[in-house]
């Protein structure tokens, strides 16, 4: 009985052990990457029901905004929003003194709203280079705070959504002090990203300097400060430079030169939330995202582990926007959804570290040399 026992396990482990020679698959393979990635259009109204009964694991998006008391399978994340300008019209602000109390006015307008971080630097916590202004930035609040507000507040013209938060904002074309102008800084970085050579580039896209250079160019005037400032700029994007102390000192230089004006002047920054659907066991269990771009980067795509499987899964994403580009690296990817799409089917060797402005590996290693072979 021993034997007969003993022989059809032996015959029942064979039989498996061939099946699988035979070429059946796993159901699963050790990675995190999910093996089925589906990209579906919402609108925020509908996504807040998709995430809330699973139909999707996480909305890529700014227009969904979900109460303090959301349900508990639904968490948000904060990343970087946008940049936030006031900008004087120079026909009717004429000197800088001026433009600098119309600015304190439009700062202190802006700090009532949910939202807005008063931040008169256009470098951010956010930018993988903050520390190397962090002086700068706090030298910089406290000029703020000395500047007196005028006694009659300046009119204001905004569009977007500041707009529709601030009706009396509405865009007009004459008979304004100050426009507001939101720089949404994913946007931003999405703009001048590109990938070349399994890397994606270029080295400073997440560094404010390169950020404030983009919003700010046209604040130093004529003359030898504009020259100081393009020469800096174009030294700074060759690599003209000794080491890592005069880089860090030429950035700081050019961000002095772009603020050293109040005519157009960053004034605070808002925050981005996004969310994801956690519960078990439909849900999220871990991801990394972006400290700018949030979950629209190659970061998410890549460490997002689904508590359906221990390793794989089905994830469903929801986006706010409709594909407006052509579907390939070629003539496009470029909107959101075409940039999600790409991120899903490549895999760069390179990545964009999502809290710095350096680089992490993927799927290669950096090892050392081996003595020149």
């Amino acid at each position: 009985m021993r034997r007969r026992t003993l022989l059809g396990l032996l015959t029942g482990a064979a039989a498996t052990l061939t099946a699988a020679r035979a070429g059946h698959e796993l159901p699963i393979y050790p990675s995190f990457y999910p093996h089925e990635i589906e990209i579906r259009t919402f609108d925020p109204g509908r996504a807040a029901d998709a995430l809330r009964s699973g139909k999707i694991q996480a909305y890529l998006g700014k227009g969904l905004e979900l109460p303090s008391a959301s349900p508990e399978n639904v968490r948000g994340i904060e990343t970087l929003g946008s940049i936030i300008l006031a900008q004087a019209n120079p026909t009717r602000i004429l000197d800088d003194a001026s433009a600098c109390a119309a600015v304190k006015a439009v700062a202190q307008e802006l700090a009532r709203d949910d939202g807005f971080v008063l931040h008169p630097y256009p470098v951010t916590p956010y930018h993988g280079d903050y520390l190397h202004h962090a002086d700068l930035a706090a030298a910089a609040a406290a000029r703020f705070a000395q500047i007196v507000a005028p006694a009659a507040p300046p009119t204001i013209r905004a569009s977007g959504s500041l707009a529709r938060r601030h009706p009396d904002w509405a865009p007009r074309d004459d008979e304004w002090d100050v426009e507001v102008i939101e720089a949404d800084a994913g946007e931003a970085m999405a703009s001048t990203e590109f990938s070349v050579n399994g890397r994606m580039g270029p080295p400073w896209l997440k560094t404010g300097w390169f950020n404030a250079e983009r919003i700010l160019a046209d604040n130093a005037e004529e003359g030898a400060r504009r020259e100081r400032a393009d020469a800096l700029f174009s030294r700074l994007t060759t690599a003209d430079f000794t080491g890592l102390t005069e880089q860090i000192n030429l950035e700081r230089e050019l961000v002095s030169l772009l603020t050293a004006r109040c005519r157009k002047a960053v004034v605070g920054y808002t925050l981005k939330r996004e969310y994801v659907n956690v519960e078990f066991s439909a849900g999220i269990e871990n991801i990394g995202y972006d400290a700018i771009a949030g979950l629209a980067s190659p970061m998410f795509i890549r460490t997002v582990k689904l508590k359906d499987f221990p390793w794989n899964g089905w994830l469903a994403l929801g986006i706010d926007g409709k594909p407006t580009s052509a579907w390939n690296p070629v003539a496009g990817l470029t909107d959101p959804f075409g940039r999600m799409l790409g991120f899903a089917v490549t895999d760069s060797a390179l990545m964009s570290a999502p809290y710095d402005a350096g680089w992490m590996l993927n799927r290669i290693s950096d090892l050392p040399s081996s003595g020149g072979r």
